[in-house]
């Protein structure tokens, strides 16, 4: 069919009138995707509060000039690189599948088709439309030739919409079948589209317990330096009577191991791994905390179209009429599928269903179109024959309308299969029409759709289907898969504003059609306003705004650019299916994750209470003139002392099984083990040294003896600590700890280490009063554990459980 264009619609712009337009600014230039720039993701994890405490007390010890005693500098570095090198992975990787995504319309300028670049288009462009082509910007068709869209990215309805002369495009849709034209009326941030894109830019990082939990441990601690520090300049540079250079080293072996440095970089490397693992499920994650957030989650709203179904139909069922027999009407159907140009889809799934074609040969076609609602095909002597919408070729009154109607009213999609008496390409076709049969369709429904929505059922994860399309086929998929509630749909168009009634709504009901692209966005924030925690999957235009609320943007890797850009996890591969391996990542990092920072913690509260100890015994000798007292350790002790107590034993069990439910209370938890551990070692250690202190005239040989007496009472308890943190024991847990302590025995035995790391545990006496010190620490650790369980109610609760602890 010809396409009627009026004469300046075919000659386009002018190039002196695009140019002139570009100058006034009225292009389509707008942002490509709403993420940080590479600058900004560098900044973030760069310029932290821990590396701020950590940077500072690395140029304190590098101006001793003792390089050996800054080996925690290298955390700087590590617990930036592991985040920068993560989130800048996730931006290139959704910039690449935004580049291969993006459409090229053709203008006409000055009479000739162009091939632009979406930026380039101006207001009042003519762009030519086609099968397959995507609308770039809002506008006016000025040509069309049955020219029909898809819309469900802009508002979830799945069937294609008729565009005659004068019908409005939005940006978003794409072209079904047909041809035409259309002038830009609206481009650049004008644009629908981009509208909903320009609102969701605003860069949100994911709510994360863990981290919102290990920045308030980091406040507390920087406070908590401010004394100690100042305690401890005080204690070294003026009660110890020490030169400088020891004096810094020592205050900074004080102050060095009260920030929890490794707890930040191993949090990051333990969502790394599960990012690692993830992408292995074609699962991208853009911030690290979205797996711990996913695994929060105790409400998923699932788009229908593209989550629980795959785009397409599937041929259900053929219920043959009047004289026809069955093997008839599948040659007919089976031909008219294969000889289809342009098949939609239904057609497909026809074709994918009856693939033995018939020898027939076609003399007239009559191409579908949402105007006639129907297509047919003349094969001469085997027929005439039509496919189209029941309610346009049946008589209303008529038993097979009946049926029809009734079977539709079940979400099922039914064609009518009817043979003409005249030629399908008649101008009064199509005639008189003898129905041949029904051909019901139904969405394809994902086939592990069902077996996700069990998971999550199974632990107490409700679902919420929400989609444009209408309710009684939005009911059928949810009923189809067993979601409760499924066969009750709720039309959303009948929904209430109020947020508080939407909210009863939303707790009673599971199933929602027909809903608006900002009803999308009431109903995450009437969820969140009770208390939930929201997860929303999605893949057009529409649902951007809702996965931008939610606490979890779930986006499909085939969805929009903006969507993909505003989601905190990308499915590549649209399997609805990988979500529950995320929440299964999600709850082994925040349950390893809360396992080591009891380690890590515990040394926080041992060495801030060791140093105040310290500190207040300094002041005191200036107060009532006895022997000042300096710090035990060197900050090489300290290094040392977290290596096979927390560093590595914590770098392996943040890496093991765990399938613990995710739990708030991150804080609080961690903290009863905690400080109670961390008393007793700081308390302990303390009195080890006071027992083996020589006073600030002792010589060399007695100083660093006094130091290995704290170091083991210190190290000895600290390995109870690990070994009740890695509860309940399995063989390598067992070979863990035992390494550990190994570790520990080389350290004090080997000639080069002693030498090394200052170590002289040669006196026997101050030895075993370490050992004596060490074990009566370890005595009261475990009855403080134990205290902290009953009182909780369960000791297990103190610690996330690890089932099966199979690594």
């Amino acid at each position: 069919m010809s396409i009627t264009v009026p004469h300046t619609a075919v000659i386009g712009l002018t190039a002196a009138e695009v140019e002139q337009r570009r100058r006034d600014g009225l292009t389509n230039d707008v942002p490509d995707r709403a993420s940080r720039s590479v600058r900004d993701i560098v900044r973030a994890n760069v310029f932290t509060r821990i590396n701020a405490i950590l940077g500072v007390l690395f140029i304190l010890v590098l101006a001793t000039g003792s390089i050996i005693d800054g080996m925690f500098g290298l955390l700087i570095i590590a617990n930036s690189a592991v985040g920068i090198i993560q989130e800048v992975r996730a931006k290139r990787t959704l910039d690449q599948l935004a580049i291969v995504s993006q459409a090229k319309p053709t203008v006409r300028r000055d009479g000739q088709a162009l091939e632009v670049a979406p930026k380039e288009v101006v207001l009042d462009d003519l762009i030519e439309l086609g099968p397959g082509d995507q609308i770039v910007v809002d506008g006016t068709v000025e040509a069309s030739a049955l020219l029909e869209v898809d819309e469900s990215l802009l508002t979830g309805e799945a069937d294609p919409v008729d565009k005659p002369i004068g019908a409005a495009v939005m940006s978003g849709s794409y072209v079904v079948s047909g041809s035409g034209a259309y002038r830009a009326t609206k481009v650049g941030k004008d644009a629908y589209a981009a509208k909903l894109a320009e609102e969701a830019s605003k860069f949100t990082l994911v709510k994360s317990e863990l981290r919102s939990g290990i920045d308030t441990i980091l406040k507390v601690i920087t406070y908590l330096l401010i004394p100690a520090g100042l305690l401890s300049i005080y204690n070294q540079l003026f009660s110890s009577k020490e030169s400088w250079r020891p004096a810094v080293t020592g205050m900074v072996a004080a102050l060095v191991p009260m920030v929890p440095e490794g707890l930040v970089l191993m949090t990051s490397v333990a969502f790394a791994v599960g990012v690692v693992r993830l992408g292995r499920r074609k699962c991208l994650v853009q911030e690290l905390p979205a797996i711990e957030g996913l695994a929060r989650v105790d409400v998923v709203c699932a788009d229908k179209t593209g989550t629980l179904t795959e785009n397409g139909m599937r041929l259900s069922d053929i219920k043959t009429l009047g004289r026809f027999d069955d093997a008839e009407v599948r040659q007919a159907l089976a031909a008219m599928a294969a000889d289809d140009p342009r098949p939609n889809a239904s057609v497909q799934a026809i074709g994918e269903e009856l693939t033995d074609k018939p020898n027939w040969r076609h003399t007239a076609v009559a191409p579908f179109s949402s105007a006639k609602k129907w297509s047919g095909f003349s094969y001469g002597e085997h027929g005439d024959w039509l496919l189209g919408a029941p309610d346009v070729l049946l008589d209303p009154s008529s038993e097979d309308a009946r049926v029809a109607e009734e079977l539709g009213s079940s979400g099922l999609r039914i064609l009518l299969l009817a043979r003409s008496d005249r030629p399908v390409d008649a101008a009064d076709a199509p005639g008189v029409v003898d129905p041949a049969a029904l051909v019901v369709l139904e969405q394809k429904v994902r086939p592990d759709a069902r077996e996700t929505l069990d998971y999550f059922a199974s632990q107490q994860v409700s679902i919420k289907v929400i989609s444009g399309d209408n309710a009684v086929s939005v009911g059928a998929v949810a009923s189809s898969l067993d979601l409760r509630g499924g066969d009750h749909a709720v039309d959303a168009r009948e929904l209430p504003e109020d947020r508080a009634a939407l909210a009863d709504v939303l707790e009673r009901e599971t199933t929602f059609g027909r809903v608006r692209p900002d009803q999308k966005r009431a109903m995450v924030g009437a969820l969140q306003s009770r208390g939930h925690t929201v997860a929303m999957t999605g893949d057009g235009v529409n649902d951007v705004l809702a996965l931008k609320d939610s606490d979890i943007g779930v986006a499909m890797g085939s969805g929009s650019p903006a969507t993909r850009a505003v989601a905190q996890i990308v499915l590549l591969d649209n399997k609805f299916a990988t979500l529950p391996y995320v929440v299964g990542e999600g709850r082994r990092v925040i349950g390893n994750i809360e396992r080591v920072s009891n380690l890590f913690l515990t040394k926080t509260v041992y060495s801030v209470l060791l140093a105040f100890l310290i500190g207040i015994a300094g002041v005191g000798s200036q107060i009532f003139d006895y022997e000042p007292i300096g710090y035990p350790f060197l900050p090489r002790h300290v290094t040392i002392a977290a290596w096979f107590t927390i560093g590595i034993p914590a770098f392996i069990l943040s890496l093991a099984p765990n399938n613990e439910r995710a739990r708030s209370g991150f804080v609080p938890r961690v903290m009863r083990l905690a400080i109670p551990s961390g008393v007793v070692i700081g308390i302990a250690t303390f009195v080890a040294y006071l027992i083996a202190y020589a006073g600030p005239h002792a010589t060399f040989e007695q100083k660093e003896q006094a130091g290995t007496t704290a170091l083991i009472t210190l190290i000895m308890i600290a390995v109870w600590v690990l070994a009740i943190v890695a509860r309940p024991y399995v063989w390598w847990k067992v070979v863990l700890i035992g390494a550990s302590i190994l570790a520990y025995v080389l350290l004090f035995t080997i000639p080069f280490t002693r030498h090394f790391f200052k170590l002289d545990p040669s006196n026997i006496e101050l030895t075993t009063a370490a050992f004596i010190c060490g074990a009566v620490g370890i005595v009261l650790v475990e009855a403080a554990w134990w205290i902290a369980g009953a009182v909780q109610g369960d000791k297990h609760t103190l610690l996330p459980s690890s089932p099966g602890g199979s690594a």
